[in-house]
């Protein structure tokens, strides 16, 4: 095994640690710590047996496995882009609604 290999996989363990701690600090519901948990461990399986690209590959009709790779991580890097998008359109919606609130209780504080 590489030598970049091991320091992935060193890190993949750290990121699967650190899943599972927020998790329990309830900082990631159980759905989103499998998901997570999946992602790192299929990560882990390439990373340690590069070959199964390959076979990925032949399966997906993609020419080599390194190119399954960016091809899945390109569409996941946009998946994960729109849910942030969206994520930021509901909290600046939410903070445009408690200003307003907030806004109309000191107008009605200044009038009384």
């Amino acid at each position: 095994m590489l030598l970049i290999q091991i320091i992935i996989l060193i890190f993949i363990a750290f990121m699967v640690i650190k899943t599972i701690f927020r998790l329990k600090e309830g900082i990631l519901t159980i759905k989103e710590s499998i998901i997570w948990i999946v992602f790192w461990i299929a990560a882990a399986i390439i990373i340690a047996i590069p070959n199964t690209t390959g076979v990925l590959a032949k399966t997906l009709g993609v020419g080599r496995g390194v190119d399954v790779i960016i091809y899945l991580s390109v569409v996941l890097i946009f998946y994960l882009l729109f849910k942030i998008k969206v994520k930021m359109e509901k909290i600046e919606q939410e903070i445009t609604k408690i200003v307003r609130e907030q806004a109309l209780k000191e107008n009605e504080h200044t009038f009384n």
